[in-house]
């Protein structure tokens, strides 16, 4: 890392549009035109051409892979370097085609600026709607747009005029700054470098003028510190904290908080690889190393930050999310999420809306297709440091990642203020070990979620089944729905947002018990498919879902408490099974029909799950 060359005014420029409306030969063009192409490319382009039998083509500077020559198409991100007279750059050439979004998901995730283009026959097509949409949604907001192909059109002024009509509105939808539209011919360099004649009705800037005039976005200086840590070096007795200054300064002697820890130390040196002279201070852009004038936990993912303009420290936030893979996001489903260098296993806990790019509208869904973009709400098990996107662009903006493949981008658009979001404080970790309590006990803790109606048997269930595994040893506890409501939830009422809350507060009690080691038994009706995969994205791997599941007619036959009676009898609104919809479960781990077995054959099935579940030979398997 040279610290001297980081703070050189170098800006990355995002290349997108539809496929085959002439990125890379707007790319090749412009390299050759500015004088950035290294001696004899050009003469090396002529002869592949004609070795193919192909007519002399600018896009094939750009091609970095032979799979690109065989297939004309664009299927990774490029990145080349040039310089205008003004400054350097680092232009990011990325797909167009449909099947290679994530490569353009990845590329733009990393720009200042972006200059979209279009061709000017076709206008403003699906994908370039899509492109101009990802571009907001990875929080890219300087845009320039380049009309491409204008010879095929004779350089008409009222078709040119149509498109960009057309492109500014949707962009000024989405809330993007279009500095300018250029009309071009990237072939023949029109408009690109120097000003075309064929045009003489155009009088704003060129395609190099319109980039000189883009602002760094990337690192400002004057914003809070963010300096994400990449790792940690031990050269020789000193301890090196690596990483690349996202925005903000800091100097030695300052004092840094470590989010999401929220250990604190001063700066004792900031070093430089290449830069023999001591350095007392960096800012935003610079790749530099720091020592602390303590030992503190810290590693890859962590932020240092001051204390003043701290990020969010949150398990829960809300995204809008581009999805990118055939296989749907659904609630309850388990990805990465990686925020500059931070990776956290996050699970799906709602999806909100999904968003109709065209007109913006957004409508109800229960699951993200590919091509799709969504409010989504995640949650981590794992504390994490993050900005909401509209503050700070570089660790408010990151990537979903299911194993090792891209399969969405994202902003963050709303973090959770709850007292688990706050940056004063720390998770204390435990001196006694999941393996421990394990080991202890004789069996796994976990939460054992029996869901059903009103009069199915959850409670005798779950009582029934208490006795019998306290009676074996066992560390076991019941959370039954009535009795949490007149304890832990005497507060909360009935509407949904109160049921809701309800089973939120019971699954993160239950997942403490499990943390201890405890086998909760939690019997709530929770009758909403959405309400029960957020208790699941709490619980984690521990929750298990039983189906008890009595029908309508068995439950209302026995009922225990008068409920449906009551019920009937409209003194009750909004009752499950009668006046309320009971969503039963499609993939619960255990369904037990009580109405067409007795209690003690359904407390033995749930004996034998549990055994397998969470028992010594669970336990076996897991030393395996």
């Amino acid at each position: 890392m040279d610290i001297r060359n980081e703070l050189n005014g170098q800006l990355r420029i995002v290349i997108v549009g539809h496929v085959d409306h002439g990125k890379s030969t707007l790319i090749g063009r412009l390299l050759n035109d500015t004088g950035s192409l290294p001696d004899g490319k050009v003469e090396q382009v002529h002869e592949m051409s004609r070795k193919r039998g192909m007519p002399f083509e600018w896009a094939f500077v750009m091609d970095a892979l032979q799979a690109e020559r065989d297939q004309g198409i664009t299927i990774d991100t490029t990145q080349i370097h040039f310089k205008t007279e003004q400054r350097p750059y680092v232009i990011i050439d990325a797909p167009g085609h449909t099947e290679f979004l994530k490569n353009m998901v990845t590329g733009a995730s990393q720009a200042d600026a972006a200059l979209l283009v279009i061709d000017a026959a076709e206008g403003a097509l699906e994908q370039s709607r899509r492109h101009a949409f990802l571009l907001h949604l990875l929080g890219v907001r300087q845009v320039a747009v380049a009309v491409n192909k204008m010879d095929r059109v004779d350089f008409d002024q009222y078709r040119f005029e149509a498109v960009s009509q057309e492109i500014r509105t949707y962009l000024a939808e989405l809330g993007l700054h279009t500095s300018t539209v250029i009309p071009i011919a990237a072939r023949h360099g029109d408009n690109i470098v120097t000003r075309s004649d064929k045009a003489p009705w155009y009088e704003g800037p060129t395609v190099v003028e319109a980039l000189d005039a883009f602002r760094p976005q990337q690192a400002p200086t004057e914003l809070p510190l963010r300096f994400p840590l990449q790792d940690v070096y031990k050269p020789d007795d000193r301890r090196i904290l690596a990483g690349r200054i996202e925005s903000g300064r800091l100097r030695v002697g300052d004092t840094l908080r470590f989010s999401p820890t929220g250990a604190t130390a001063t700066v004792v040196s900031i070093e430089g690889w290449n830069h023999s002279q001591p350095i007392v201070a960096a800012q935003a852009g610079q790749s530099i190393g720091i020592t602390l004038d303590k030992r503190i936990f810290a590693e890859r993912g962590h932020v240092a930050h001051h204390e003043e303009g701290a990020p969010h420290v949150t398990h829960r936030l809300g995204v809008r999310a581009f999805w990118l893979t055939s296989e749907p996001l659904a609630v309850g489903k388990t990805y990465t999420l990686k925020i500059t260098t931070g990776e956290h296993r996050v699970t799906v806990e709602s999806i909100t809306a999904v968003i109709d790019i065209e007109d913006l509208s957004s409508t109800p869904a229960k699951a993200v297709h590919r091509n799709e973009v969504a409010e989504v709400v995640l949650r981590s098990r794992s504390p994490i440091a993050v900005d909401l996107a509209s503050a700070l662009s570089r660790t408010g903006r990151g990537v979903l990642i299911d194993g090792h493949d891209v399969v969405g981008g994202c902003i963050v658009v709303e973090v959770d203020e709850g007292p688990a979001a706050s940056a004063n404080t720390t998770e204390v970790s435990h001196a006694v070990t999941a393996d421990e309590r394990n080991a202890a006990n004789g069996h796994k803790g976990g939460v054992l979620w029996l869901t059903g109606l009103s009069g199915a048997g959850k409670s005798t269930l779950a009582m029934a089944l208490e006795r019998a595994l306290f009676d074996r040893g066992w560390q076991v506890f019941v959370l039954d729905g009535d009795n949490v409501r007149n304890g832990l939830n005497a507060g909360l009422g009935f509407s949904a947002e109160d049921r809701a809350e309800n089973i939120r507060r019971v699954a993160e009690t239950a997942k403490l018990f499990a943390d201890a080691g405890v086998l909760v038994i939690a019997s709530l009706i929770s009758p909403l498919q959405a309400d029960r995969a957020r208790a699941r994205a709490i619980g984690g791997e521990r929750f298990h879902e039983v189906y008890v599941a009595a029908d309508l007619a068995t439950c209302e036959s026995r009922d225990p408490k008068g409920l449906y009676r009551r019920a009937r009898a409209g003194e009750i609104p909004e009752f499950t099974g009668v006046s309320a919809p009971y969503e039963a479960p499609e993939a619960a781990e255990l369904t037990i029909d009580t109405g067409a077995v007795t209690p003690v054959e359904a407390l033995g099935e749930l004996l034998d799950y549990v055994d397998g579940a969470f028992g010594r030979n669970a336990l076996k398997r897991d030393r395996v």
